[in-house]
């Protein structure tokens, strides 16, 4: 198994891997370019992140500056929106359905490491200690609105229709239709 395969499936795998590096390298390049395109060129816009993405949908749209670290792993659904400056470490899948509005400096995390510290770094061949990584999947349901400056952690779903408030850490799975916030984040309310 590659180190990109280990990747793909949870497992730990090291990212100075020369796969992985090219993978990542071919994103960050790509995400310069789109970075310091003109705001009205429209054209190259779309172009770029249809190269960059796993995939785009109709009508949605992502503002930059946005960085990410293969691109490829995200999947965006139909109508949806992503303000400037966010980052999404996509190690493991990001998928975001329809009609999701993510607001301006929103992260997203899938790589994650052992909380034990003992667990967290290993010797490699070369005798210089280095951190084992892992990536789990975050989703994102339909109709979902996430407020400027959250954060989503590895291994997270945010059910249909629920909103996640400014500021937000979220730490576990959100269930669909409500409001929730916070840090942690929790429900608040049902999102009727």
């Amino acid at each position: 198994m590659t180190e990109y395969e280990k990747l793909l499936a949870g497992k730990y795998y090291d990212g100075r891997d020369k796969d992985c590096w090219a993978k990542q390298s071919k994103a960050k390049n790509l995400t310069v370019k789109f970075n310091n395109l003109d705001f009205n060129d429209a054209e190259n816009h779309r172009k770029i992140l249809e190269e960059l993405l796993g995939s785009i949908s109709e009508d949605a749209d992502i503002l930059a500056p946005f960085n990410c670290d293969y691109g490829k792993h995200i999947f965006l659904g139909k109508g949806s929106f992503i303000n400037y400056n966010c980052s999404f470490l996509d190690t493991g899948f990001i998928e975001i359905g329809e009609y999701v509005m993510i607001g301006p400096d929103v992260k997203i995390y899938t790589a994650n490491h052992p909380v034990r510290s003992e667990d967290r770094y290993y010797i490699d061949e070369n005798g210089k200690k280095f951190w084992h990584t892992f990536t789990e999947k975050v989703t994102i349901g339909n109709n979902v609105w996430i407020g400027g400056g959250a954060i989503i952690c590895p291994n997270v779903t945010i059910g249909d229709n629920t909103v996640i408030g400014a500021g937000s850490v979220v730490t576990k799975s959100i269930p669909a239709g409500v409001i929730a916030a916070g840090n942690p984040c929790r429900v608040i309310k049902e999102n009727k």
